[in-house]
Formats: C-alpha cells, sequence, structure tokens
C-alpha cells in the first residue's frame, strides 16, 4: 500500500502532480519544475522530506558504536549539534546507504535515513547496535520539511520566536539546534543554504501554510533532483549501491582511515586502495541539444562506462550527468544515445553553486 506524508493533503491542495516514489505518494511538481528549481536556485522553496525517516541512537556506547558503523569519522563531531555526512558500508566496502548524523548530546546522536533504503537500513542498524547495548528509535512522530535558497534561512527565521531565530541565524553549517519543539540543522540537498527542519508530526500542516505564506514556494521531487545534480549530490540507488564502494562513487573524501578504528567495510576499502580503483565516478557536460539519461553507455579509449544520473540542467542550460567510467579517462568521452555517439565534456562537478555554472562553457 503506498504511504502518505502528513503533508499529502497540503500538497494536493496546491494542485502537485503526485508520483509512487519509493513507495511514497509524493509531489513531482507543483506546476513547472523549471520555475520551482529557478526559485530555489534564486529565492527560497521548500520540499516535503518527511518520507526519510528519523533514527534517533541512545546509550552509553553509542559514539563507540558510530565508530564501527560509519566509514567517516563520529570522533570529527566534538560539539553537541555538529552533524556528519557518512557512508554506511557493508563488508565488502559497499555502500547500504548514505545518510547525515547528528551529535545531539552525550549518548544521543540522531540519523536520517533514505526512504528507499528503510527497511534494509533499520535492519542493519540494529542487528549491529545489540554488541553495543544502543537503543534505537524510529521516529515516526516526526515530519520534515527542507527550507533551500539564499533567502530561505531567513524566511523561515521570521516564524521563529526571537530566541530560536536567534541561534538559528548565527549557526554554522552542519550544525543543528533545537528550538520552539523544532530540530533545526543547517544542511540540504540542493546546493543552496537553507533548513532541514525536523517538527512534530501534528505541527507540520501549520509550519507548511506558515513558511507557504512567508513566500516559500513549494518545489517537488522533480527539481529536487536536478538541483542536487547540479550541486554534484549523489542519489542512492542510482549513483551507488551496496555494489558501489565510496571510492568508486566521488565519495573518497568521506572516508577516515583514522588508525585505530577499525568500521566495517575498513579492510574492503584498504584492499580496494592497494589494488588500484578501477572505475570512477565523473561529471558530462553535453553541448549538444539532447538530454543525458540513466542508463546510456559511455564510449573511452579505455573501455565503456555508464550514464548513472542524467538530466537536462536549468542553471547551465544544457544535459549534465554523472558517469562512472575506467579510472583515468578525461578526454575523448563520448555517449551512444539511440545509436549516435555523441561527444561529452568530462569536468569537476559540482557544476553549479550560488546559482551559477562553475564548469564554463
Amino acid at each position: 500500500m503506498t504511504r502518505k506524508t502528513i503533508l499529502n493533503d497540503s500538497h494536493r491542495a496546491l494542485g502537485a502532480k503526485m508520483v509512487d516514489f519509493g513507495g511514497w505518494d509524493m509531489p513531482l511538481n507543483y506546476g513547472s519544475q523549471i520555475e520551482e528549481h529557478h526559485a530555489v536556485r534564486r529565492d527560497a522553496g521548500m520540499f516535503d522530506v518527511s518520507h526519510m525517516t528519523v533514527v534517533d541512537l541512545e546509550g552509553p556506547r553509542t559514539r563507540e558504536f558510530l565508530r564501527s558503523l560509519f566509514a567517516n569519522s563520529i570522533d570529527k563531531l566534538k560539539k553537541p549539534g555538529k552533524a556528519l555526512y557518512s557512508c554506511m558500508l557493508n563488508e565488502n566496502g559497499g555502500v547500504i546507504d548514505d545518510l547525515i548524523v547528528y551529535y545531539v548530546r552525550d549518548g544521543f546522536f540522531r540519523t536520517v535515513v533514505n526512504a528507499s533504503t528503510r527497511e534494509k537500513d533499520l535492519a542493519w542498524i540494529n542487528l549491529q547496535a545489540k554488541a553495543f547495548d544502543v537503543r534505537v528509535s524510529e521516529r515516526a512522530d516526526l515530519a520534515m520539511i527542507a527550507v533551500q535558497g539564499p533567502n530561505a534561512r531567513a524566511k523561515a527565521a521570521s516564524l521563529f520566536s526571537a530566541e530560536t531565530a536567534q541561534h538559528a541565524l548565527a549557526m554554522g553549517k552542519f550544525v543543528a539546534i533545537e528550538g520552539d519543539d523544532l530540530f533545526i540543522a543547517r544542511t540540504g540537498y540542493t546546493g543552496e543554504d537553507g533548513f532541514e527542519i525536523i517538527v512534530p508530526e501534528t505541527a507540520a500542516v501549520d509550519l507548511w501554510d506558515r513558511l507557504l505564506a512567508a513566500g516559500v514556494v513549494p518545489a517537488g521531487l522533480g527539481a529536487r533532483d536536478t538541483l542536487r545534480l547540479e550541486a554534484g549530490m549523489n542519489l542512492y540507488g542510482q549513483d551507488m549501491d551496496d555494489t558501489v564502494s565510496p571510492l568508486e562513487a566521488g565519495l573518497e573524501w568521506t572516508v577516515s582511515l583514522d588508525e585505530g578504528r577499525d568500521f566495517i567495510g575498513r579492510d574492503a576499502l584498504l584492499a580496494q586502495k592497494a589494488a588500484g580503483v578501477e572505475r570512477c565516478m565523473v561529471g558530462l557536460v553535453m553541448d549538444e541539444k539532447g538530454v543525458l539519461r540513466h542508463g546510456q553507455t559511455v564510449l573511452t579509449a579505455s573501455g565503456q562506462g555508464e550514464v548513472l544520473s542524467g538530466t537536462f540542467s536549468p542553471t547551465l542550460g544544457k544535459a549534465i550527468a554523472f558517469a562512472r567510467i575506467p579510472a583515468g579517462v578525461s578526454e575523448g568521452v563520448r555517449v551512444d544515445i539511440r545509436g549516435r555517439e555523441v561527444p561529452v565534456r568530462v569536468v569537476r562537478y559540482p557544476f553549479a553553486r550560488d546559482g551559477r555554472s562553475t564548469i564554463g562553457d
């Protein structure tokens, strides 16, 4: 049965086109996907991300548990409120999920897992937590709204109490605070500044309506996908999965091979590094007309690769994509589009930042 977030009626009242997304009835767009994309890049947009799962981890050995669970080092989180992006790996070094974890206070951490991986994530986390006596709590009573864009923080903060607004506007990136019965994190999935706000489900509709009245534009899954790809952010299940390591997914920067920390998948990553990573993830730009799509074959002098995420970029006005290709290739790359070999440029991503292209003409 398709699941619905608490904001489902709100989406429909706004005329949203609804689609099935990982078993959830979610808004694709509310009219023009391009306009929603530009609203986030230029002003402020909001997304219902309540389909994602908030998981609280509690117990005296929680930090010790997370040292083992994540490829990134939880010990980077020294002050309460700080957040960390990491991959959670299997023994073979494959990515079970990528997620953000927040250090709330001693013995209490909060993480948010992807909707499409919820069941396997919870099974894995619960399995690994047993040895550390960590209590794992799925917070079905919470909803989540992401407010993103250059004016997003100011518009959202205008709805907070004076004290909460002061703290929210003063906090740095990848930091979270609690206030007004909200969990407010300066994180996001668009490449723009903003907040991801975890709110009690009973108060979510009211917060959504107040954000709407404050001039924040509702945006759907379509704009969220073009925004995150422009920003160089992976989508689980398309750019990586449990057969792909962080080293092959452009996420080596999230792996901390610190001495004395034996995290799950460490040995597999060390072996892969020693042997040499054969595949790497790159950005592609197509200057000709057309759209790059997932599954298209990438042709290089060193062998074939595959387009992972691909779309038309509203900010660049061109087709862009992630691709996994043989390591070391940077020139002479083509994509097979319906039997025609179309030349593409290999570029460093992100493709856009602060509303502008970062890759040149």
